[in-house]
């Protein structure tokens, strides 16, 4: 028996009742967008009634968030204005439907937006009180229906809708998975890709639209990339609705100063284009029956399928629907190869023969002199190839990514270590590489953008917010959803939806097996203390991994506590400071505001100078099986001269975190300890920055 019931008139009824209204005229439903609180605040009300009056059949009120990772430059833009001028909570966004339904509007409100701001406010509040407003349902971008089962269901509590996206790349089987979750219509993306206008409609959109359309009969609605009358009518004749929002967004942007104009540029334009939507007599692929949703049992059901993506509570796969077969890919060929004997066999002489592995363990006699303490230990990654461990994680992913057919390899960096690796093993395979790095990284690891410069790559400086490592991973992801055909992201650190966080750690616990066999042979025993520095944190799950189960030795991971772990801000302790969150497509811990945006970070080192965690290390924090700390930039320091002046040994700045609570954490602990600092990497990368801080030209 289907799990899928008709729905009364109530539940999701004005959505049901535009669709149903449309038909009658032999109209495909006009769908507009507009971001919350863009121009202004104020603006908002207004513009959705000025949409209504253009011939708007639904609204989407895109909900503002610092992150959003599958639009284009000109939603983005609206969402930086918005949240800059003050829009950056859900109520703040729904008392602009409660304003606008007071003021006249009738037609529905789709809330849209991403997930994290929506799971802040509270799944079950956040659907009581987009029905108290008079919203209608919500369109999820990041939140496929595997993790989605919370939404689902109070969706249904309360009546509302739940509308699933779908892609040309998605596969038949999983258009019938979604179509299953669906209650009032379906979002067909046109096109494999982020949001914004095109010259041209992909050729081959009303196979897919018929492809969509033998899977269910509900309505289809198709977005991405329309912006004139002409592809409004070609759209209107092969679906049930067409998704406008770039070409408004910029007729709003365009407009006068006044709220008046502003509603007026906007009322004209969604006139001229929703003309295109009266459907002529060659209309094909419309919907037969309206009204269902999706039971309870059947959102449990399907939530099942994301519970082995996941260490505990964390991690999981918020991605857009676009990157599902993709990330599916990834997940079936690492499968098959993650135990395989040749490949492992290749794996190891890259690292003996390229990397330059095993890398050494030996004692820091001086330093443990001078600490009175536990003997410290110094696994020395910084002496691998290119510099640091990013290598291990580049070559492996390199490798897989060419066994699957890619050609093209795109990155992220922040200090600029796993770009270098990145760009080295992309040379030494010969394959394509684009490294994306915040503009203010850029800045100051010169040295490394050089290096992968010369290497072959190209390196693209990314200039929005903060311009670091977080916004370089968002346009990392917004590649990927652009060219996922022919592109792997070599992803540098153990974050991002399942399965990287498995597949870094994987390819970085070479770190922990040699630590462990290390010790054994020269100490005689297993380390009491592993010590690492957490950014992302693929060196710590790298060093800590082989030793999760040995219960004798502790984990302690080192984050950056910036200029001090009490302003907001200016620091990147994460797992110190941060909660619960969504944040490049996994639940983790992450910095950010109550309403879900997430907060500036601050660090000396551009390594660690990240908002986020990997989830691994946040299911090792909450099971209490690792520990962690932060140390503040002027420490880092410290830690840095310590290990140059009493070591002979430039660390990274990154590694400089956790050579100083290495240090103070050997003065309290009985000689017969041990303390082994993962030296994750060199320090020539900082030497222009540190100068510049001592003063020094250099």
């Amino acid at each position: 028996m289907s799990s899928i019931q008709f729905m009364p008139r109530g539940h999701g009824g004005r959505i049901e009742e535009a669709f149903a209204a449309c038909k009658e005229r032999n109209e495909a439903a006009f769908i507009t967008f507009v971001t919350a609180g863009f121009p202004a605040k104020e603006d908002t009300p207004a513009i959705l009634l000025g949409m209504q009056e253009g011939g708007a059949s639904i609204i989407e009120l895109g909900i503002p968030y610092t992150d959003p990772q599958a639009d284009g430059p000109t939603i983005r833009q609206t969402n930086r204005v918005a949240i800059k001028a003050g829009t950056s909570d859900i109520i703040q966004c729904l008392d602009m439907v409660k304003a606008a339904r007071s003021g006249g509007l009738t037609v529905p409100v789709v809330l849209m937006g991403y997930y994290n701001p929506f799971y802040q406010f509270g799944i079950d509040n956040l659907c009581e009180k987009a029905k108290e407003y008079g919203a209608d349902g919500f369109i999820v971008v990041d939140l496929p229906p595997e993790e989605g089962a919370d939404l689902a269901k109070s969706c249904n509590k309360y009546g509302l809708s739940n509308v699933p996206l779908v892609a040309p790349n998605t596969t038949d089987e999983r258009i019938a998975h979604l179509a299953r979750t669906a209650s009032t219509f379906i979002y067909c993306v046109s096109v494999v890709g982020i949001t914004g206008s095109r010259s041209e409609l992909p050729s081959d959109l009303g196979d897919f639209i018929a492809r969509v359309r033998s899977k269910t009969d509900l309505p289809l609605a198709v977005g991405f990339g329309i912006s004139t009358p002409r592809m409004v009518q070609s759209v209107a004749n092969i679906s049930d609705g067409v998704v406008v929002g770039s070409a408004i967004l910029r007729a709003a942007q365009q407009a006068g100063d006044t709220t008046a104009d502003r509603v007026r540029a906007v009322r004209g334009i969604v006139s001229e284009l929703s003309a295109g939507c009266k459907q002529g007599d060659n209309v094909t692929n419309q919907a037969k029956i309206l009204g269902r949703k999706l039971e309870d049992a059947a959102a449990d059901e399907i939530a099942k399928l994301s519970i082995n993506k996941r260490f505990g509570k964390f991690g999981g796969q918020y991605i857009p629907e676009m990157l599902s077969n993709a990330f599916g890919e990834i997940e079936s060929e690492y499968a098959k190869i993650k135990s395989d004997p040749d490949f492992l066999a290749e794996i190891g002489v890259y690292r003996r023969d390229f990397v330059g592995g095993p890398t050494p363990l030996h004692k820091a006699d001086r330093l443990t002199e001078l600490c009175g303490g536990a003997t410290i230990w110094l696994k020395r990654e910084d002496l691998a190839h290119t510099g640091a461990h990013k290598i291990n994680n580049a070559i492996g992913q390199a490798l897989l990514a060419k066994r699957f057919g890619k050609t093209r390899i795109i990155a992220e960096t922040g200090a600029g270590q796993h770009g270098v690796a990145t760009a080295t093993i992309c040379a030494k395979l010969g394959l394509d590489c684009t490294v994306y790095m915040g503009a203010v990284d850029v800045e100051r690891q010169t040295l490394n953008v050089f290096r992968m410069n010369t290497l072959g790559a190209k390196v693209v400086p990314v200039k929005e917010g903060q311009a670091t490592l977080k916004e370089a991973i968002n346009e990392a992801m917004r590649d990927l959803a652009t060219n996922v055909h022919n592109t792997h992201y070599l992803i540098g650190s153990a974050v991002g939806p399942h399965p990287f966080p498995t597949i870094v750690r994987d390819f970085q616990s070479i770190m922990g097996k040699e630590i462990r066999w290390q010790m054994l042979e020269k100490a005689g025993k297993l380390p009491d203390v592993v010590v690492a520095c957490v950014g992302g944190g693929s060196n710590a799950i790298g060093a800590f991994y082989p030793f999760v189960n040995d219960m004798t030795v502790e984990l302690h991971g080192v984050e950056a506590a910036g200029h001090g772990i009490d302003k907001e801000g200016q620091h990147c302790a994460t797992l110190t400071k941060g909660t619960h969150g969504v944040l490049h497509g996994a639940f983790t811990y992450v910095n950010q505001q109550k309403s879900g945006q997430t907060l500036n970070t601050h660090s000396v080192s551009a390594g660690l100078d990240y908002p986020g965690v990997g989830p691994e290390h946040a299911f090792l924090k909450d099971s209490g099986r690792a520990k962690y700390m932060a140390v503040t930039d002027d420490e880092a320091l410290e830690g840095f001269k310590m290990m140059c002046q009493y070591e002979g040994i430039i660390p990274a700045l990154e590694t400089s975190h956790a050579i100083y609570y290495a240090i103070q954490l050997a003065k309290t602990l009985p000689k017969d300890e041990d303390i082994v600092i993962n030296m994750s990497g060199r320090g020539d990368k900082d030497m222009p920055q540190i100068a510049r801080i001592m003063g020094v030209q250099v």
